[in-house]
């Protein structure tokens, strides 16, 4: 049976007796109805979420939650008709009691609706991937984008793309796009997303590397690692990207170091897992798309029906149909997709266009929409690509009833994405 719970103005319903002002189901009328769930592993639960499928209020936090046909069934008592109505409306939170930050989140916390003003965002790093983004963000973001910081090691590199971008423009509408200007490293997390292309040590072409995206994990990690608890020293409350590679594991790490103190304890007093998203499933969607036009007969079906799903490198998952799934030829498709990069370099160049506009510009702008998008976001631990958005009512991943092949493929990204520490 559940009880319901007027906790700071927000009707709250869950299993447990608490001490607070008790309400009716009734009370409910707008807004989101909060479900408050207890879960204390903190390192491994999301703190908040939005409750597409009910069965992930009691499920055990893993890719499963991705998989209709892997979830059971909601044990009697645990729902009633308001929260099956809200979940159908589109309108329950799901809220982790053990978190720090719970009450917080009962106002709403962290969501990722369109915004109702314009954002600021700051991006790190100039590089090739960095100004390509930056680019794509100006020219696409007008919309939910007020203006756009740029930090880079180079103080060189950092005037010289303000100087230049901030030169594009339309003739007689010289307001029409984002505002350019160089922030200071201390200033990076004063901003609504922050986005994270910094990277050390990328393999140049002709090197050898078979996997280039796992080649520069260490010495990324020690970089995102230290923005993390910058993020964490200035109670940073905005979306933190993470396009460097590889954008999963990363991800992770960025989340993992801003959540531990001095001492390295985990305290979940840092960035909420939900707070942090990855950015590298974009642009192997749009491979395995631009493989599916070349040949439509073998796989024109993945351009309506299919789905991407892992991280952006090897353990890529590639769908051919969600209703129609082909082993063989998901498999293929993923093939072209993962090895896209290696044939850019085999043509002597770096590919990095595609991922910058892909992953990069396009993705984070859906993000601020509040639209679908291919993003890494948090399951149980790890960081994994899925099809995400953000919603009044908190992060919502995509749940559909897969075939055991394809749910074995994702299970099997999952397993790696674990062993990475």
């Amino acid at each position: 049976m559940l009880n319901y719970y007027n906790i700071d103005g927000t009707i709250c319903c869950t299993t447990a007796d608490l001490p607070f002002e008790q309400a009716s189901p009734a009370d409910w009328k707008e807004g989101s109805l909060v479900y408050l769930v207890n879960n204390p592993e903190l390192d491994a639960n999301r703190a908040a979420w939005k409750v597409t499928d009910p069965r992930t209020l009691t499920a055990h936090e893993d890719v499963s939650w991705l998989n209709g046909s892997a979830l059971h069934a909601v044990a009697p008592g645990l729902l009633d008709d308001v929260t099956a109505d809200a979940s159908e409306a589109g309108k329950l939170r799901a809220v982790n009691m053990a978190h720090p930050a719970w009450r917080t989140l009962l106002q709403g916390g962290f969501g990722g609706k369109k915004p109702e003003k314009k954002l600021r965002v700051h991006l790190l790093a100039l590089g090739d991937v960095g100004s390509t983004l930056l680019l794509g963000l100006r020219l696409l973001g007008a919309d939910v984008i007020e203006s756009i910081g740029i930090c880079d090691i180079s103080e060189k590199a950092a005037a010289r793309w303000e100087f230049e971008i901030n030169q594009i423009a339309y003739p007689w509408d010289y307001d029409a796009l984002p505002q350019v200007e160089v922030v200071a490293a201390e200033d990076l997390m004063n901003c609504d997303a922050f986005i994270f292309v910094a990277s050390k040590g990328i393999p140049p072409v002709g090197s050898g590397v078979k996997d280039v995206r796992m080649a520069q994990y260490e010495n990324n990690k020690a970089i995102v690692s230290h923005y993390a608890r910058q993020a964490r020293d200035a109670g940073f409350k905005g979306l933190f990207c993470v396009v460097s590679d590889p954008v999963d594991a990363l991800a992770r790490a960025a989340w993992l170091a801003s959540n531990k103190d001095e001492e390295g304890n985990f305290d979940g007093q840092g960035l909420l897992p939900e707070q942090v998203q990855g950015f590298g499933l974009g642009v192997m969607n749009a491979r395995a798309a631009y493989y599916a036009k070349r040949d439509k007969e073998r796989f024109g079906d993945f351009l309506t029906e299919g789905r991407a799903y892992g991280p952006h490198g090897q353990d890529l998952v590639i769908a051919n149909s969600i209703a129609k799934y082909d082993d063989e030829r998901s498999r293929a498709l993923t093939q072209l997709a993962v090895t896209a990069n290696m044939e850019m370099r085999a043509l002597g160049y770096k590919p990095y266009v595609a991922p910058a506009l892909s992953s990069g510009a396009i993705s984070i702008l859906l993000t601020l929409r509040g639209e679908w998008h291919y993003g890494a976001v948090y399951f149980g631990g790890i960081y994994m690509g899925c099809r995400t958005r953000y919603t009044p009512a908190g992060l919502e991943t995509e749940t559909v009833d897969m075939p055991e092949a394809l749910f074995d493929r994702i299970r099997a990204a999952e397993a790696g994405l674990a062993a990475l520490k």
